[in-house]
């Protein structure tokens, strides 16, 4: 049987902290949404003066990167290039701003940010995975 690590409310509680870091020293408000593999919201951290619908779809980008192992951006671009036929996926959260979270080759979960630009959300989500 093999074994993979998986993510504490310890590493969730760090990455959010320097998600919230890197979104404050730039004055975005922002929410953060840190979920496991399976795409189940472990912490979600809104800021203050952020738009209500960001607490929707942060939780909706995460889920989507943790269960597609890979960026949203991937799947933004793809509907953004003509493939719109991947709109009836059974996902939401198909914008930029959501990370999977890799560790030893595995994805343990993944960070949807919203409240910004996209690129930004990503840019959040990233320095919250460099934080673990």
């Amino acid at each position: 049987m093999k074994t993979k690590p998986w993510l504490t409310l310890e590493d969730a509680q760090r990455m959010a902290a320097a998600a919230e870091a890197e979104a404050l020293s730039h004055q975005w408000t922002v929410v953060i949404a840190i979920c496991d593999d399976g795409g189940h919201l472990l912490l979600l951290h809104r800021l203050d003066g952020v738009a209500p619908i960001s607490s929707t779809i942060a939780p909706a980008k995460a889920r989507a990167a943790a269960l597609g192992k890979r960026e949203t951006k991937l799947y933004e671009d793809m509907i953004n290039q003509g493939r719109t036929a991947f709109l009836s996926a059974p996902l939401d959260g198909m914008l930029e701003g959501g990370v999977p979270i890799i560790v030893d080759g595995h994805v343990v979960g993944a960070i949807g940010v919203s409240g910004v630009k996209s690129s930004e959300d990503a840019q959040i989500a990233k320095a919250g995975i460099a934080a673990l």
